[in-house]
């Protein structure tokens, strides 16, 4: 059994795949939750070919879909006893708005709703591994501003405003969780991973599309994106960082709106009351 085990959703591609592979090397024993197994199960072989490091697994697990999260997170606690660190990778922006299975829109749903389920559900086995949690944020919280009133995106749908706002509240939940469970051994931070040449954006068409494509030439690897999501997961006496935002391995500032701890307080409570709406049967 490796001496430590972490969970890493959106492994298949991008830098999830890239922070698998490091963490790999480093022996750690890593559960890829994913929405595709065969995809999941073939990038576990190539790890374990490519590392030697057979503590790798999969577990069936879709971010828009409560009822995954929650079957997801029964088949870890059933094989583990802790886990010690969580990476939140998973995420993605939609060029038309979509819903999920509970009837959530979908940037909501796969980029914060649904890890915020992931850690409420894995909550024992984090508290016994004094985990720490790792959610890849973005510079895009920047102009991101939160619309408690519409945040299902029913009145008005933009795919890279919506994706801010997720972002935003990447960085609201990695402050909540720092400082509520501090006393539980907890440790949270957010994560901009640098503007990454992957697949992310795929199909988004107007003014977005334009500029990403603009931007493409000067993006980094998913490989130097995985840089300080990997560093955060093994760098030791991060503890009184906790609830920053890291960019470059650094800690850096966060917008104006992503240090209102009231409306961080309003999302905890809103997606708290989201998840008892949407219960699975």
């Amino acid at each position: 059994m490796a001496a430590i085990t972490t969970i890493i959703t959106g492994a298949t591609s991008g830098i999830g795949k890239e922070t698998a592979l490091a963490l790999a090397k480093k022996g750690h024993g890593l559960y890829l939750l994913v929405r595709d197994m065969v995809r999941g199960d073939e990038l576990a072989r190539q790890l374990t070919e490519q590392t030697g490091n057979k503590e790798i697994f999969c577990v069936k697990c879709d971010l828009a879909d409560l009822h995954s999260v929650y079957a997801a997170a029964e088949k870890l606690k059933s094989r583990l006893f802790a886990i010690n660190v969580l990476i939140n990778n998973a995420g993605g922006m939609f060029p038309q708005r979509e819903v999920s299975k509970d009837g959530l829109e979908m940037t909501l749903a796969v980029n914060h709703l649904g890890h915020f389920a992931l850690f409420h559900h894995l909550l024992p086995l984090l508290v016994k591994g004094q985990a720490r949690i790792i959610s890849l944020s973005s510079e895009a919280h920047r102009i991101g501003k939160a619309n408690f009133d519409d945040i299902n995106s029913e009145k008005a749908y933009s795919p890279m405003k919506v994706y801010a706002v997720a972002k935003l509240f990447n960085v609201y939940f990695t402050k909540s969780v720092a400082e509520k469970y501090k006393d539980k051994g907890i440790t949270a931070f957010a994560v901009h991973p640098g503007v990454v040449n992957t697949s992310f954006g795929a199909g988004t068409g107007g003014i977005t599309g334009f500029l990403l494509s603009l931007a493409r030439p000067f993006m980094i690897t998913a490989e130097q994106g995985a840089q300080t999501p990997v560093y955060l997961a093994t760098q030791s006496g991060l503890h009184t960082k906790s609830g920053m935002y890291f960019k470059k391995r650094n800690p850096a500032k966060v917008s104006s709106a992503a240090n209102d701890d009231a409306a961080g307080e309003k999302l905890w409570q809103l997606s708290g009351q989201m998840l008892k709406q949407h219960q699975p049967v």
